[in-house]
C-alpha cells in the first residue's frame, strides 16, 4: 500500500522544525493525506543526497508513494542535483509535492515539463563537458605536450571521470545505465564499463 512521507531539512541546530512541520501538516490535511512517516534532519544542503536521511528514504520508496516537502531547495545542493533527484523519484513512480511552489510531480503535465527541463539541463551539461575537454586539450597542445587523445569510449571514460561522485550517487538510487548515459551524452555500455572499472556498483 502506498505511503506518504514528509521530509524536513534545516541547516543548523539553532533552527527549529515548527514552521516546516506546520506547513506540511496543513498541506497534508488539505489533500487528505495521512502522514505515515516524518523524516527530519539537521544538515547542510551541500551534503550529497546519498549521505543524508533523504537518500535512505528515496531508496526504500516505491511506486505511488508520496513525498511532501516545503520547497524543492530542501532536496538538493544545486539545480542539477535537485533535478537528478526528482528524475530518480519520477522513474520510481513516486509523487512529489512542494508546498511553497505548489508543484505536483507525477503523472501530469508538470512532470512532463520537468522531464523536458531535465533533458535540457543534461544537454547543457554535455556541452560544458565537451568545452572543458577541448580547453584541456588546447592547453596541452599550447604547452607542447603530446595530446595522446584516446579514441571512442576511452575519451568518454575521461569525460565521466570528472563526474565519478555524481554517477556513484545516481547508481545508489538504482538509476539505470541508459538514464545515466543520457545525462552525460555517452553510450550505456560506456557507463557500464566505467562503473565496473571504478568499482562503483
Amino acid at each position: 500500500m502506498p505511503k506518504n512521507y514528509c521530509y524536513i531539512r534545516v541547516s543548523t541546530s539553532r533552527q527549529d522544525y515548527k514552521n516546516q512541520r506546520y506547513s506540511l501538516l496543513e498541506f497534508a490535511d488539505k489533500k487528505g493525506f495521512k502522514v505515515n512517516e516524518w523524516i527530519e534532519e539537521t544538515t547542510s544542503g551541500t551534503r550529497k543526497v546519498s549521505d543524508r536521511s533523504l537518500g535512505k528514504l528515496i531508496e526504500k520508496m516505491q511506486k505511488d508513494d508520496v513525498l511532501i516537502v516545503t520547497e524543492l531547495s530542501r532536496i538538493g545542493r544545486s539545480l542539477f542535483d535537485i533535478m537528478a533527484t526528482l528524475n530518480v523519484l519520477m522513474e520510481k513512480g513516486v509523487r512529489v509535492f512542494s508546498v511553497k511552489e505548489n508543484y505536483e510531480l507525477g503523472d501530469n503535465i508538470n512532470s512532463k515539463v520537468l522531464s523536458f527541463a531535465f533533458g535540457l539541463s543534461a544537454e547543457i551539461e554535455r556541452s560544458l563537458i565537451s568545452a572543458r575537454t577541448k580547453e584541456a586539450l588546447a592547453k596541452r597542445k599550447a604547452a607542447g605536450k603530446p595530446l595522446g587523445r584516446p579514441k571512442g569510449y576511452q575519451l568518454e571514460q575521461v569525460k565521466l571521470s570528472e563526474y565519478e561522485d555524481r554517477i556513484k550517487e545516481l547508481i545508489s538510487y538504482k538509476v539505470s545505465y541508459r538514464a545515466i548515459a543520457r545525462m552525460f551524452g555517452c553510450s550505456h555500455t560506456t557507463v557500464a564499463h566505467f562503473v565496473k572499472t571504478r568499482c562503483l556498483d
